[in-house]
């Protein structure tokens, strides 16, 4: 095998760990979700939203920004590129209209358009976010606290340890230069009722 073979061997193995080295988006850049002067789609999608998955729920092919993500996350045969896919029937439910108050409670933060909950409900996919799986809290390495994502949304179904203070929630969809959206404590148990004052002494 000559030198030069060689070498495109090594290249062509090692290009596409190279390529997630520093995560999946971070390689693909702005130009591999958006453009500017060959937009297919709202919000200047550089991929084509896909429009041939049908969501379970609505019985309706998905749309807005799950319509773009889908464009990529989703099996060739079913309109995508095939990239990681994900599988409806095996996930978190996403591209929703609404939701429904008594199984979340979910942070306006995370909604859209009116109320949509939609896969940047749990993902900022941008690469300045740091987190796990670019979700939109830290779970730390290799998603070890996931209940504290979890908790975000379901506090009542949580650990009581997970919602002791609220999640912080990353975005980059602000220009304003806040990424991370402030903690709070959560919400503040029931204080005791206050007792009478005492008569004053004259």
């Amino acid at each position: 095998m000559s030198l030069v073979t060689r070498v495109a061997v090594i290249l062509a193995l090692a290009s596409p760990a190279a390529a997630l080295a520093s995560g999946g988006h971070d390689a693909v850049g702005c130009t591999g979700c958006h453009a500017i002067h060959t937009a297919k789609g709202e919000v200047i999608f550089a991929v084509a939203p896909n429009k041939t998955d049908i969501n379970p729920k609505t019985k309706a092919p998905y749309s807005g920004t799950t319509a773009l993500c889908l464009g990529c996350h989703e099996e060739s045969n079913k309109g995508g590129q095939g990239y990681a896919p994900i599988h409806a029937n095996l996930s978190h439910p996403y591209g929703l209209a609404s939701v429904d108050p008594k199984v979340a409670k979910v942070p306006p933060e995370l909604l859209r358009d009116g109320g949509r909950f939609e896969c940047l409900g749990c993902h900022d996919p941008h690469p300045s976010n740091p987190n796990y799986k670019y979700l939109r809290v830290d779970t730390g390495a290799k998603g070890q606290n996931m209940d504290a994502f979890c908790a975000a949304c379901h506090p009542i179904k949580a650990d009581a340890s997970a919602v002791a203070t609220k999640a912080v929630l990353f975005t980059s969809m602000d220009e304003t230069g806040n990424r991370v959206l402030k903690a709070g404590p959560a919400a503040p148990a029931a204080k005791p009722a206050a007792k009478p004052a005492a008569p004053a002494k004259r």
